[in-house]
């Protein structure tokens, strides 16, 4: 039976796992978002055409794949009709192809307000949020107060609304000092959206356990990435769902046993956006070469990346938590024309040294990275599709990076389009 493969960022997001995930989607029957919501953003580019997708797995411009968005994905409607409509201006067949959980938790205005007004409230000491409205939309769905999708269509959306709602309304008026979101206005926005959406809401649980029954590969697609996990990731500097290859399970609806591969998006030096630590981060012209020549800048928000060197403490920690099969190896062309190249393979922590991420964004605000240094390459390597053409520095560099995480490299990609790709171990086979 074909592999079910669950497809993760190993570091700080940004990784390109979307552009790996269409690199295989041509070969699957289906691909599954299990968690976040559009504040991700997964940048295709195949024949020179650059497509950003959002809430839309990545799978979407192969036409004979299903897309699915499973129960751990928090929906804003307007901001998927808005996805699919520049997806169907694209030309391509959008609706028949997209399978989405009813359980989904609807994001409303009046989360995008909450999310938007603590962050200004926050200051110099904000989290670094999208502003999108994620984290309270999460927030609702713990406290059990959640609109979900199948609530739009349903006579009880008055009532649901209306309690949601004065909650919100409260905390913005008195403890946001920040402008209500009105009642009306939004339950008419809620209603129209439903009507659009209804079409699309399929049993994705069932769904995805008819195909594995027979026999037709699944990807798991994740977003952001494992050091934002809410749990696992540089808390409180974090995502509000978790990004680790155990949630798609839940996220998707399917038990454990669906999953047989895990893989590993791992960018060849390390980026974060936002607030929160950053052991490797260079603030010199090497970092700020870095950025770019990787154009480094959030394909979602436009916010600029921070860059740094490779980071093999929080990948270790990483791919214990994922419990990583292989890894992809992202941007290795980013690194071309370097004298040298440095990996972080520890930390001073305190005086002493340790060789994996500590836990909480204090502890790991105090690990001082230890560096080893490796001859770099002038040749480019844009668009090699074998490993064998690499400049021999570059393939050290690789056989390196295998050697101090323990974790084959699966693949390499040499550039942005879909085919710059080097495949070393299939994962799906």
């Amino acid at each position: 039976m074909p592999r079910n493969v669950v497809v993760i960022g190993t570091q700080w997001g940004d990784e390109g796992k979307g552009k790996i995930v269409d690199w295989l989607a041509e070969q699957v029957h289906g691909v599954v978002r299990f968690q976040g919501g559009h504040n991700a953003g997964h940048t295709l580019v195949v024949n020179g055409k650059k497509t950003v997708l959002r809430l839309i797995p990545s799978g979407m411009l192969h036409p004979h794949t299903t897309c699915y968005l499973g129960n751990g994905v928090v929906v804003s409607p307007a901001d998927l009709m808005k996805e699919i409509g520049e997806l169907e201006a694209a030309g391509v067949e959008v609706r028949s192809r997209l399978k989405i959980a009813h359980a989904c938790p609807v994001v409303a205005p009046y989360h995008v307000a909450v999310d938007q007004a603590r962050e200004a409230k926050r200051g110099d000491a904000k989290i670094g949020t999208t502003g999108r409205g994620i984290g309270p939309t999460y927030e609702d769905k713990v406290a059990r107060r959640a609109i979900r999708l199948h609530d739009l269509t349903e006579p009880t959306l008055e009532a649901k609304l209306k309690e949601v709602l004065e909650y919100h309304n409260f905390m913005l008026a008195n403890y946001l000092n920040a402008p209500t979101v009105d009642y009306a206005q939004t339950l008419d926005t809620l209603r129209k959206a439903g009507e659009q959406i209804a079409p699309m809401l399929a049993d994705v649980s069932h769904a995805l356990t008819e195909a594995r029954r027979h026999g037709k590969p699944l990807l798991f697609e994740g977003a952001q990435g494992t050091l934002l996990d809410v749990d696992n990731g540089t808390y409180p500097f974090v995502t509000s769902s978790n990004c680790v290859s155990g949630a798609a399970g839940p996220g998707a609806g399917v038990g454990a046993r669906m999953i047989d591969y895990v893989l590993g998006i791992t960018k060849a030096y390390t980026t974060r956006v936002g607030s929160g630590p950053f052991p490797t981060e260079l603030f010199d012209d090497i970092g700020a070469g870095l950025a770019k020549r990787g154009n480094e800048f959030g394909s979602v928000t436009g916010r600029p990346r921070r860059c740094g060197w490779l980071d093999i403490p929080a990948l270790k920690r990483s791919f214990e938590i994922n419990g990583v099969d292989g890894m992809a190896i992202m941007k290795l062309d980013v690194l071309s024309g370097m004298d040298e190249i440095k990996i972080c393979t520890g930390y001073d922590f305190r005086g002493e040294w340790i060789d994996r991420l500590p836990y909480g964004s204090s502890a790991v605000a105090d690990c001082k990275p230890v560096y080893e240094t490796l001859a770099g390459w002038k040749e480019s390597v844009f668009g090699i599709r074998k490993f064998e053409q690499l400049p021999m520095n570059a393939q050290s560099y690789l056989k390196r990076v295998e050697a101090l995480t323990g974790v084959p490299i699966a693949l390499v990609s040499t550039g942005f389009e879909r085919d710059d790709t080097i495949l070393m171990q299939h994962p799906l086979n």
